[in-house]
């Protein structure tokens, strides 16, 4: 999945749950994304967080803390 596509998708999380009080909104921000999105997503997240200006919202951010980050994308073997 393209990072465009994957920043679109985490802010559009992010902005359903904003309403909520911070704590509550991170938590189902981090909730829906673990419930739904695979391994591989979760990793490009991780990745696009890690690069720095990354485009995702601050809820999205602060809610990384709470997304279980997955094992390492295993080696491509030749």
């Amino acid at each position: 999945m393209s990072h465009d596509k994957l920043v679109y998708m985490a802010n559009q999380i992010a902005t359903f749950f904003k309403s909520q009080p911070a704590a509550e909104a991170a938590d189902g921000v981090a909730t829906h994304i673990n419930k739904f999105w695979e391994p591989r997503m979760r990793r490009q997240l991780f990745e696009k967080i890690e690069a720095g200006n990354s485009g995702l919202s601050d809820l999205v951010i602060e809610a990384s803390k709470k997304i279980n980050r997955p094992a390492p994308a295993p080696a491509t073997q030749h």
